[in-house]
């Protein structure tokens, strides 16, 4: 068998072709699905960040409000009662003020969330100073309580930290996700067509040598026995190609034996039967001398037997001649409708004799065909036509054509064919019942002949009973190549 080519490299068996090609196909399914957990997880970890910035931002926000509230109230009262402890409470509470201030810090602000961090840390930082190094009595109410409010009016601008933040950390959630969705489509698109690609490599991979392997059986079937068999794939189905392969050895052994069987058995029968029908006819023109009336009968079936095995052989013989010859066709122009007015012609004295009417509607057509066999088919139909029709009936030819093909239908008014032996007409050697009862008078070789010369143009041949009568069809491509 042929080594298969490296590039066209198969597992050593079926089963594991199967399961390469699983696997080739779940690969990338697999390596998406766990791209879409990764994209997913990394998702889930970024909402949550965004989540705690949040909250932080929300929290330090709120506590560095409170603690503006403490501030300014601790200084109203400072200004009220001049207690010395209200001084050490504000202490306390400006450290916690700068401690929350510096966790915003810690927060990613854009500048003008800066500038407003920054302007209440000065506010702050102004109120204190002026706490603290100015006297008590030279304290300006106003003053204090006009530094108050600013830092008053400005944490609420701090408080708006946290609502932008979390919107900021939304919108970031949201073009994140925007992100790892068009990632996704863009990945279950390359998947598919990774995984729709694979999956069409590997149905050619398995249907290839199945195909091979129909394709085999099919020849092997069609009694082609010319052409090696051979099957690419996996090394299981390699072996069955070989044993196909080796089938097909074995059968043309056994029909080259048949042939040479039935030309040796020919031979053979043809030189006694020659000599017992040479001896039938001189004792039928009573050479030996005079025969007595039932002698002569005798002689008389003993001569036609004799004349009648004699032509059966000849039609054995030319038969395998015929199988022979339907494998070398001699393809050229042939004018159909010139041909049938010939069969048509050759058989007119057979139709004269039983006042048979042969009809002709064949217009103009062209076909590449071997002339010769085609004219055995046609003889054949148009032989057996008149022979089954009785006496005043009609035989028609009708042509028909299309752009690819052409249909010869030979059509008769006699008993027609019996639905049981529509199938086996064509068969070697079958010959039907006759109207009585009986077995028709022939070979069985006529149709059979026809048969094999119509499948080797690539054409069809068939039988249908309408009504009363037979209606062989006969459907030819118009070229050489050509199927129907």
């Amino acid at each position: 068998m042929t080594p298969v080519p490296a590039e066209k490299s198969f597992p050593r068996s079926f089963l594991k072709l199967l399961v390469a090609g699983f696997l080739l196909v779940a690969l990338p399914l697999a390596v998406a699905l766990m791209y879409s957990a990764w994209n997913t997880e990394r998702l889930a970890a970024q909402a949550q960040n965004a989540v705690f910035n949040a909250a932080q931002a929300a929290r330090a926000s709120r506590s560095l409000v409170n603690r503006i509230s403490s501030i300014e109230r601790v200084a109203q009262q400072y200004l009220v009662l001049a207690d010395p402890e209200l001084m050490a409470d504000y202490a306390r509470i400006r450290k916690s003020f700068q401690q929350v201030a510096r966790e915003l810090f810690r927060l990613q602000l854009d500048a003008e969330q800066l500038a407003a961090l920054n302007r209440t840390i000065d506010q702050e930082q102004q109120l204190f100073e002026l706490l603290t190094a100015t006297p008590r009595a030279g304290l300006n109410a106003a003053q204090v309580g006009k530094r108050a409010g600013d830092l008053a009016e400005t944490a609420y601008e701090v408080l708006a930290i946290s609502y932008v933040i979390a919107d900021r950390e939304v919108e970031r959630l949201r073009m994140a996700s925007e992100g790892v969705r068009e990632r996704m489509v863009m990945v279950l698109f390359v998947t598919i067509s990774i995984a729709l690609t694979a999956a069409l490599v590997l149905t050619r991979a398995i249907a290839s040598p199945i195909r091979q392997l129909d394709a085999a059986i099919r020849q092997l079937g069609s009694a082609d026995f010319s052409r090696p068999i051979r099957v690419s794939g996996p090394d299981d189905l390699q072996d069955l190609g070989e044993r196909l392969d080796w089938l097909r050895r074995r059968l043309t052994e056994l029909e080259a034996q048949r042939n040479r069987f039935l030309r040796h058995i020919s031979h053979e029968l043809k030189t006694p039967l020659t000599a017992l029908r040479e001896g039938a006819e001189l004792l039928h023109d009573e050479v030996g001398g005079t025969l007595a009336p039932q002698q002569k009968m005798v002689v008389s079936i003993l001569r036609d037997n004799c004349v009648r095995l004699q032509r059966m052989i000849e039609e054995l013989l030319d038969y395998q001649r015929a199988l022979h010859a339907a494998a070398t066709l001699e393809r050229q122009p042939v004018a159909l409708e010139v041909l049938l007015r010939e069969v048509a012609a050759a058989h007119q004295l057979q139709a004269q004799a039983k006042h048979q009417t042969v009809a002709l509607d064949v217009p103009p057509a062209s076909i590449d065909a071997d002339g010769e066999k085609l004219r055995t088919v046609f003889d054949n139909l148009v032989g057996n036509a008149l022979k089954f029709t009785p006496e005043g009936g009609r035989i028609s030819l009708v042509l028909k054509e299309d752009p690819e093909t052409v249909r010869v239908e030979v059509i008769d008014t006699g008993p027609g064919v019996p639905v049981d032996e529509r199938r086996s007409i064509f068969d070697t050697f079958f010959r039907g019942r006759a109207k009585g009862g009986g077995r028709v008078e022939g070979s069985g070789l006529g149709l059979a002949i026809a048969r094999e010369f119509v499948q080797a143009h690539g054409g069809t041949i068939g039988v249908a009973s309408d009504g009363p009568g037979s209606r062989f069809s006969v459907v030819l491509p118009r070229h050489a190549g050509g199927a129907v």
